[in-house]
């Protein structure tokens, strides 16, 4: 075709057989060959495993700060009977203490400084139980719980009158609270305060030749004592009132053996005053003053006067070149020995309501456990006339004696303290009394005072989200001088309460009177006490500890010291070697239910400053000056206590050692033994002994089992935070992600859930909680352009956005169950020292009916191990009732063994 255009050629016409020489050869490209998938799988696997091992890594170093802040919360709510768990609290901070952080917490907080200023509070006044200076302390130290513990006080103090609704329900609501509360516990006890005395040494013709001045001597060298040197006058509590005449004999320190010895001398005691010296039966504790009296009383003496002597002060007397007090720290003279004579081995509390607790319109009876001859306290200073009186050569005149008193019911007041736990219905009480004979400024004002360390202590934790696992009552006693009263009172009242719950009873009476550190447990808790002090440093000795201090003594020396005192004092030394602590029987409401206790604090040696018990010059001088200055003992003392209160309350299992008590019982059966055979009395203990061993092999068994029981929650413990950390963690990397794409995410909470306290935050997190798919499938939702569609991805994300509280994916049956294997062990544990209660309790002093450990009939505070048995050698040196005792507590330990049997 003409139109159409012809095609030109691509090249010019060149010949066709010459071919153009290119400028550079280059060789023709190739393709790499692709990279087999073997290989691309392994890189992918690679680069997950080390996302794995990194996450891995990341959550392991976090596992041990997620259980400080949920794991008391994940405890309890295991150990709960609710047939669901909750999970994820919404107003729980981000950090909470628990566990040794919460210890070590604790132990900054307690300081001398503030330890000084309480002393300064409750030891500068008088506050004798009963009295309007005693009120004010109970009102002090009820607004210390207020304050330390965040409790709102209410327009009108809590204070309720025992027996009444209010006060009923304050203590038998403890195991539903969920804050803290405090309250004052008013109880009507029959006690007596004193009229007029007077003591006299008459003449042939009934006239006085000389009168004793009782009152003590003070001046205001020391500013308190001479303030207040007769705000109390010298008397003994719940002492007998009336007058008395007779001659004196002297009983030395008024022992059973005392006694005995003026028996066999063939001393007639009838119509006689007995004459006897504070000491030998437990320096450092209580209850001489009563079996002097009882013993006195017992053996047809009309009366009984009771001295401080100087013997007993060791190596600081006068003798040695020490100036007596208020210029030095040997004894003043004047100084007298305050105390009650109430029987507290028959009974403690109320002598008027015996076993049951004293209200206002309590039905009263005789008292069974008060004296019916009456007595008097003396300084030295008086001492040493009728001393001169009665020596060989001496007139020996008449002397007579006056002791009218006014016996009547006195209102008391406990002043209680909760901090509730996770686990409400276990309970760790913490007791220490307030009331003192005059000021006490070691008894009890130093114990008060190290309290109040412990509750500041407290109190920080609280402030800093901790929540102990197990609830913990404070409880300060009221007129415990009297005779343990407030707390037997409140035990009487709450027995079943107490015998439901309480698993603990950490006491602290004076905390500091003397150098050497002197822990008190029953055999349960020697090792949780000795683990605790050995933890805690020496107050005074830099690189030592607390427990170094058991073997301290005071640093003045002398050349001159009563051989009879030093043997007394050494005969009190404990006598557990393994653990070096004696053994707890403070006779209090708590020992009736058979509860495992302890009592801590530093006591006087025979090289310390003269502690002058129960005088006027117990005073804040004297301890600032002699008893502790610095105060680096109350709060050594503070820190052991409050370690104590936070490990017991925090265990997942109770720190209740009974292998080591069913140990101590053999020995206290080879003591027993070791008392039979110096009679002539024939009696077969294989039985009890062959039990003793039967409880020993159980008890082996239960700490296999407790070891078992809590590694294996812990294990579960340690699961679920990993769990939940690793949700944690990638969620956080899928909201970077979100971030990314520009679209919001909700944050987790500390635990990995989200969070949602607010109603909004509620709806919101519900209105996106599920992811849209199909959004994303398209690429429109801003997230990935795909549906996350591998393994649980989905059902993940749904998980994450729930609302806070929600039923957590984890094996909970295999939690509960672990659970309810360590609520198993510690209800065992607890049931240990209640395996020793019998009903019918010991003979002739039927209150106590621990046939392990009870007051001595002749020791009062001091501990007698297996009491019923050994008395029955010692004392009714009946065969046949040994036989019975022996039988009964056989059968109470094969019981025992039973029970604890796993």
């Amino acid at each position: 075709m003409a139109d159409v255009e012809e095609k030109k050629p691509l090249v010019k016409d060149e010949p066709v057989d010459e071919i153009p020489i290119p400028a550079a050869a280059t060789p023709p490209r190739r393709r790499a060959p692709p990279v087999p998938r073997w290989a691309r799988l392994l890189l992918k696997f690679s680069m997950l495993a080390w996302a794995f091992v990194a996450l891995r890594r990341s959550v392991r170093g976090n596992v041990d700060a997620l259980l400080e802040i949920h794991g008391a919360q994940w405890i309890a709510d295991a150990f709960s009977d609710a047939p669901e768990m909750a999970w994820g609290h919404p107003h729980r901070p981000h950090k909470v203490l628990f566990g040794k952080k919460a210890e070590q917490k604790f132990l900054t907080v307690p300081n001398a400084e503030s330890a000084i200023a309480a002393s300064r509070q409750y030891a500068t006044k008088p506050h004798m139980a009963g009295t309007p200076g005693d009120f004010e302390t109970a009102k002090d130290f009820l607004k210390l719980l207020q304050t330390e513990l965040g409790i709102s006080a209410p327009s009108d103090l809590p204070i309720y009158s025992a027996g009444t609704p209010q006060s009923r329900n304050a203590t038998l609501g403890i195991t539903k609270q969920k804050a803290p509360s405090a309250w004052i516990d008013t109880y009507y006890p029959v006690m007596n305060t004193p009229l007029d005395h007077s003591l006299q040494i008459l003449d042939d013709d009934g006239n006085a030749v000389w009168t004793a001045a009782l009152e003590e001597v003070a001046d205001d060298t020391d500013p308190e004592a001479g303030k207040y040197y007769n705000a109390v006058t010298t008397w003994h509590g719940l002492s007998k009132g009336g007058s008395a005449k007779g001659r004196l004999v002297y009983a030395n320190y008024g022992r059973k053996e005392d006694y005995d010895e003026l028996v066999a001398k063939g001393v007639d005691l009838n119509g006689t005053i007995v004459l006897t010296r504070y000491g030998g039966i437990f320096r450092g504790l209580k209850a001489r003053t009563l079996y002097m009296v009882k013993g006195a009383q017992e053996h047809g003496a009309v009366a009984c006067l009771i001295y401080s002597d100087p013997r007993d002060d060791g190596t600081v007397t006068t003798e040695n070149g020490y100036a007596p007090y208020p210029y030095g720290p040997a004894r003043n003279p004047n100084s007298v020995q305050r105390g009650s004579t109430q029987f507290l081995s028959i009974y403690p509390g109320d002598p008027t309501t015996p076993g049951y607790p004293s209200y206002e319109n309590s039905t009263r009876t005789n008292g069974t456990n008060i004296p019916s001859i009456p007595s008097l306290p003396l300084s030295w200073a008086n001492a040493q006339v009728l001393l001169e009186e009665i020596k060989e050569g001496g007139t020996n005149r008449t002397i007579s004696l006056v002791n009218n008193v006014d016996d009547r019911v006195i209102p008391i007041w406990n002043t209680m303290g909760v901090i509730p736990g996770h686990i409400k219905d276990e309970v760790v009480v913490v007791g220490n009394h307030r009331d003192a004979w005059v000021m006490g400024a070691a008894d009890p004002s130093s114990g008060t005072a190290s309290l109040h360390e412990v509750i500041r202590g407290l109190g920080e934790l609280l402030r800093d989200g901790w929540t102990p696992l197990r609830t913990i009552v404070i409880a300060s006693w009221d007129a415990e001088e009297y005779g343990l009263i407030g707390s037997t009172e409140w035990g009487e009242d709450f027995a079943d309460w107490i015998d439901k719950h309480v698993v603990a009873y950490l006491n602290l009476d004076g905390s500091v009177s003397g150098s050497r550190y002197r822990p008190l447990a029953t055999p349960s808790l020697a090792h949780f006490v000795r683990g605790t002090a050995e933890e805690i440093e020496h107050p005074t000795k830099p690189g030592k500890t607390l427990w170094d201090a058991t073997e301290d003594r005071g640093v003045l020396t002398g050349e001159h010291i009563d051989a009879e005192a030093l043997a007394v004092y050494n005969a009190s030394e404990v006598d557990d070697a393994r653990t070096n602590i004696g053994s707890a029987c403070s006779g209090s409401g708590e020992r009736l239910h058979g509860v495992a206790s302890n009592n801590i604090g530093f006591q006087s040696t025979l090289q310390d400053p003269v502690y002058h018990y129960h005088s006027v010059f117990d005073s804040e001088r004297w301890m600032e000056m002699y008893g502790d200055p610095g105060f680096g003992r109350h709060v050594a003392v503070a820190k052991h206590l409050g370690l104590q209160i936070v490990r017991f309350a925090d265990s997942i299992v109770l720190p209740i050692n009974t292998t080591h008590h069913a140990y101590r019982l053999e020995k206290y059966l080879d003591k027993v033994e070791s008392i039979a055979s110096s009679t002539n009395l024939d009696v077969d203990f294989s039985g009890l002994r062959s039990a003793i061993h039967d409880l020993q092999k159980a008890s082996t068994k239960l700490d296999h089992e407790k070891t078992k029981a809590e590694k294996k929650l812990r294990r579960l413990l340690r699961r679920l935070a990993v769990r939940r950390l690793f949700r944690r963690n990638i969620r956080r990397a899928l909201c970077r992600l979100k971030k990314l794409f520009g679209r919001e995410c909700a944050h987790p909470g500390p635990g990995g859930a989200q969070l949602a306290s607010a109603p909004a935050d509620r709806a919101h997190v519900h209105a996106e909680k599920t992811f849209e798919c199909s959004s994303m499938a398209n690429g429109k939702s801003g997230l990935l352009p795909f549906k996350p569609r591998v393994g649980r991805a989905p059902a993940w994300a749904k998980e994450q956005h729930e609302p806070a509280v929600r039923k957590e994916r984890f094996p909970m049956k295999r939690f509960k169950k672990a659970a309810k294997r360590v609520r198993a062990v510690n209800q065992k544990l607890k049931a240990f020292e209640r395996g020793f209660i019998h009903e019918d309790g010991i003979k002739d002093r039927e209150w106590y009916r621990n046939l392990d450990v009870a007051p001595g009939k002749w020791l009062g505070y001091g501990a007698t191990t297996f009491p019923a048995l050994t008395e029955a050698f010692t004392i009714e040196k009946n065969a046949t009732m040994a036989e019975y005792e022996a039988k009964r507590l056989q059968k109470l330990i094969e019981k025992l063994a039973h029970e604890i049997k796993v």
